[in-house]
């Protein structure tokens, strides 16, 4: 089983090495491809977005505990294709045309404010790096579950982290775009091959399997009350709609930016929804862990007790190297997306070369704190991950009040303000639990005070000409670059 394991995390690293195209350091290329990537890079990167360690082991642990309440992601996945089928083709022509590579570039050429693009840049990268030792702590799961050998989980997010730094550091996107094959089609094969053995084994079929659950546990099979009713269905729904729809997290702009053409991306997002039906696969075997397991143990290891009692040691390693891939490559494809935000809107350097080589150096530096942490600390950053989507998910009205011809709906100094309450509401309420706003997604209250400030600065902004405090300035270290 171990040999499987590490010949599949070498297997990742060789592909992500072979991803590269040509020797330069050249910022554009490194980070969107050069712009030229065709419909089934682009979809593999898109596709890839929705199958992490979250898909691989925490779907199936939340399906084990809550049933169909488990069902939110394949509500707010289609939709939200749907409505990028309408964004994305707008994000990428306005950037490709200004030369924009980053969602600060974005922000700030289109409002026209150095320190919104900042802003965004701050936001991404701390707001991003709790994901992204989430990807290296659930590697690290993945392997401990697989073979119950802690130290062999701690060697494996060392080699595997390596691994991706190195590989990102050579091939930026494309070595992403690469490994992404790889990813996608073992864990579609381990899954498929999951859905079917194993309800086959422990319930005679997916009928007997149901069949079983409505028995035992017949309030699985709806929305029941408790933590997560339907309240908390619905907000989790419209928050994860809202922030995929208008690209509030900075890991989804490269995918977009580095489409050849408009078309590619409408062509994606046509199929996409039809992809996405295959989260169905890992709620149908957490609803194998919740009759089989009757919650006993740990629910995020419920994949792998269940394939370690039915299928042999060699297998359960495979599926294993399919939960590493879903780890291995996201992590990855965080990396493209907040470094060279780093570089051109927080530390701001000047050259396209300067920005290479600091997007580089921020691989490694964030990489480095992300393993330190999921190895020293695996749960020092459980809180801020609370505000990954609902805090990024305040970008969303400034991005909709870009999206319109000509100038933007509202001025620079309102989407600041707007985006400054929004965060301030999501941090206060998460971290507040003597707060009680029932189970609504405290996303959609900030967004809701996000939009207040939003109206009610611009409509001063309006009735003055201008507003009165000047929205702060960031030190002039360097510009961006244009391209």
């Amino acid at each position: 089983m171990s040999a499987v394991m590490i010949g599949g995390i070498l297997v990742i690293g060789l592909l992500g090495f072979i991803g590269r195209r040509g020797a330069s350091t050249d910022i554009d290329g490194w980070a969107v491809g050069g712009r030229r990537l065709g419909m089934a890079a682009t979809w593999l990167l898109q596709a890839g977005e929705a199958f992490t360690t979250f898909t691989f082991v925490g779907l199936v642990a939340l399906s084990a505990s809550v049933g169909n309440g488990a069902l939110y992601p394949l509500i707010y996945t289609p939709l939200a294709f749907l409505g990028l089928y309408l964004v994305a083709p707008v994000l990428r022509r306005r950037s490709a045309a200004a030369g924009y590579l980053t969602q600060g570039d974005f922000f700030e050429g289109v409002y026209g404010s150095r320190f919104l693009g900042w802003l965004v840049g701050v936001m991404g990268t701390v707001f991003l790096l709790p994901y992204l030792q989430l990807q290296i702590t659930g590697l690290g799961q993945i392997v401990r579950f697989a073979t119950g050998d802690q130290r062999s989980a701690h060697w494996s997010m060392i080699g595997g982290t390596v691994l991706v730094v190195a590989f990102v550091l050579w091939a930026g996107l494309r070595g992403v775009a690469t490994t992404s094959y790889f990813k996608d089609a073992i864990m579609l094969v381990v899954l498929a091959l999951l859905v079917v053995v194993l309800p086959l084994h422990f319930s005679g079929g997916i009928s007997g399997l149901f069949a079983k659950a409505h028995a035992a546990m017949p309030q699985s099979l709806y929305v029941h009350a408790g933590a997560h009713d339907m309240t908390w269905f619905v907000s989790s729904v419209l928050v994860s709609t809202i922030g995929l729809v208008f690209v509030t997290s900075p890991h989804n702009w490269p995918s977009i930016l580095s489409a050849r053409n408009a078309k590619v991306l409408r062509r994606n997002y046509i199929v996409l929804p039809l992809y996405s039906v295959c989260l169905v696969m890992p709620i149908v075997l957490g609803f194998v862990a919740m009759t089989v397991l009757r919650g006993s143990g740990n629910a995020n290891s419920a994949l792998f007790t269940l394939a370690g009692r039915a299928l042999p040691g060699w297998l359960v390693g495979v599926i294993a190297v399919g939960g590493i891939a879903a780890a291995m490559v996201p992590a990855a494809g965080l990396l493209v997306g907040i470094c060279p935000l780093v570089a051109r809107n927080v530390v701001r350097v000047r050259s396209e070369r300067g920005q290479y080589w600091a997007s580089q150096g921020t691989v490694v530096v964030l990489t480095g704190l992300a393993l330190v942490l999921a190895l020293a600390r695996p749960d020092s950053l459980a809180n801020l991950l609370l505000l990954t989507y609902t805090g990024l998910c305040q970008l969303a009205p400034a991005t909709i009040a870009a999206l319109g011809r000509g100038r933007t709906l509202m001025g620079a100094a309102s989407a600041v303000s707007g985006i400054v309450a929004g965060v301030a509401v999501v941090i206060a309420l998460t971290f507040s639990p003597e707060v009680n706003l029932g189970h609504i997604s405290p996303g959609l209250v900030g967004l809701a005070a996000n939009l207040v400030v939003t109206v009610g600065v611009e409509t001063i902004r309006r009735l003055l000409g201008r507003l009165p405090v000047e929205v702060p300035s960031v030190p002039e270290t360097a510009e961006v670059a244009s391209s």
